[in-house]
């Protein structure tokens, strides 16, 4: 899909694959669903890997031209249990949704979830969301990016693992049109002035809220998750940022 190779990321993974053995009727909801939520890609030698020929064709998957100013795409990073994700499938009808999630049982969740919405609009893939970025979505073509309350990986000498890196955020950032906004919240505050950091450095990516503070206000249709009822309920702030891509 891409017009030209993208650059090299570093091979850190920011994420560790726990899958615990699903329940039954986890393991029914995802058989039944997949077919019509989950795209298949070639794999590479890990399990969340893809194979450096992959390719999706979003026209095909969606039954409608993808990427036009009336059918965007949102992409939405570590999806959970999907309640963002179906929030904003219903909020906006016209737009293609495509949530990245490497959990089988997370993803059982969301299909289910999608399916008794009524919410057809929304894909789901399980790998790496860092090389799909790269490799699956051309240069200026996702509307908007989520990336709600992405592991911290609190210890210091794991933030080489934190995804909100200068190396991802540039192709994170070059995949946006023009005027495509970056969504990202968090609840750990020395990772929010990380993101902070990076994302002001980026080029082409400017901060909505720059002032006062620099913080921008909850999206309306971002519910409550566990992952954030539990930063709450430690006394961590959580803060949301917008970043805007400009030419």
């Amino acid at each position: 899909m891409s017009e030209a190779p993208g650059r090299e990321l570093p091979a850190v993974v920011s994420f560790v694959r726990r899958s615990p053995r699903m329940n039954p009727s986890q393991q029914r909801a995802l058989d039944r669903l997949a077919p019509q939520y989950l795209i298949e890609v070639p794999r590479g030698e890990l399990s969340t890997s893809i194979a450096s020929c992959a390719q999706v064709d979003w026209n095909a998957e969606f039954g409608r031209p993808v990427g036009a100013e009336n059918s965007p795409v949102f992409v939405e990073i570590g999806s959970g249990t999907g309640d963002s994700l179906v929030a904003s499938a219903l909020a906006h009808p016209e737009a293609n949704l495509i949530g990245f999630e490497v959990y089988e049982r997370a993803v059982a969740s969301t299909m289910s979830k999608l399916a008794a919405a009524g919410a057809a609009n929304a894909r789901l893939m399980m790998v790496d969301a860092v090389q799909a970025l790269d490799h699956l979505f051309a240069p200026s073509s996702i509307a908007r990016l989520s990336l709600f309350f992405p592991d911290p990986w609190p210890k210091k000498r794991h933030h080489k693992r934190r995804l909100v890196s200068p190396a991802f955020s540039e192709v994170a950032a070059s995949r946006l049109t023009i005027g495509g906004c970056w969504l990202v919240a968090t609840d750990w505050p020395d990772y929010a002035d990380q993101m902070r950091e990076v994302l002001d450095s980026t080029p082409g990516l400017i901060n909505e809220y720059a002032t006062p503070g620099g913080w921008a206000p909850r999206p309306d249709e971002r519910p409550i998750t566990k992952f954030e009822q539990r930063g709450l309920a430690a006394g961590r702030p959580v803060v949301d940022l917008c970043y805007r891509r400009v030419p």
